[in-house]
């Protein structure tokens, strides 16, 4: 048994034979707090809910894929680029590292969402989005097209504002995960990343009309958002998949 290891800004190692290159873009993290009783049972085989000051949360993240490559090839224009929209849990397993756990994965691209989910075991799903500037407002929206629930949905409006020098202990929880527990193949693993530290920026919650939390098994937020951050992006590497994750740890 490991005690979690410490939050970083930067990337605990880095992964010098990538097995996915990316480009995450334009993206908006809006965070809700729950307890960890809520989503524990939501958690893969070998982790439990990591927690900050005795809560975890509920992430809603959208943004734009651009260029996904395999290993070290160019990333693919077309493809390889698309909206996205995710909902997202924060874990830890016995190892002590931490992560997030993807309850739905909402993206444009048909293909990549089949491969998603036919290769990584991720809950991909596909759907009609659009992302959208006019100013310092950012407007992300999303209609689920397969394999359902059908016309589940989000349109999310953010205003950008000042960039952060220096985050707080719960703005580096909430966007410094070096990696995801996943069922995959063999069981429950870790894929680690790597990126530059995030450059990020306050934001305001212009608008937040979603039932994408709900549609992910998890209770739909009643209250605001603790948290509401905008980054315009880093570059991305994925590493292959750790060792399994077989043992859980004491839920914190």
């Amino acid at each position: 048994m490991h005690n979690p290891s410490a939050v970083t800004p930067d990337a605990p190692a880095a992964i010098p034979m990538p097995l996915l290159t990316q480009e995450w873009l334009d993206l908006a993290f809006v965070h809700w707090a729950v307890e960890p009783s809520v989503v524990a049972g939501l958690m893969p085989s070998g982790t439990v809910p990591d927690t900050h000051e005795g809560l975890t949360y509920v992430g809603l993240v959208a943004f734009r894929m651009h260029r996904v490559g395999w290993f070290r090839l160019p990333g693919i224009p077309y493809f390889g680029s698309f909206p996205e929209t995710n909902v997202r849990l924060y874990s830890v397993d016995a190892h002590g590292r931490r992560g997030v756990v993807f309850r739905s994965m909402d993206a444009s691209r048909l293909l990549p969402v089949v491969l998603g989910r036919v290769g990584f075991r991720l809950p991909y799903l596909w759907s009609r989005m659009t992302v959208r500037s006019e100013g310092d407002t950012v407007t992300y929206t999303s209609t689920r097209r397969w394999p359902g629930p059908r016309g589940a949905r989000s349109r999310i409006s953010v205003r950008t504002g000042e960039r952060i020098h220096e985050p707080t202990p719960l703005e580096h929880f909430l966007t410094a995960r070096w990696g995801m527990h996943n069922m995959f193949f063999g069981g429950a693993a870790y894929l680690p990343n790597d990126h530059p530290r995030w450059p990020l920026h306050r934001a305001r919650l212009v608008s937040c009309d979603e039932d994408l939390v709900a549609s992910a098994g998890i209770p739909a937020p009643t209250d605001a958002p603790v948290s509401v951050l905008y980054s315009p992006g880093v570059p991305v590497r994925l590493g292959r998949p750790a060792r399994p994750v077989t043992t859980a740890p004491a839920v914190p």
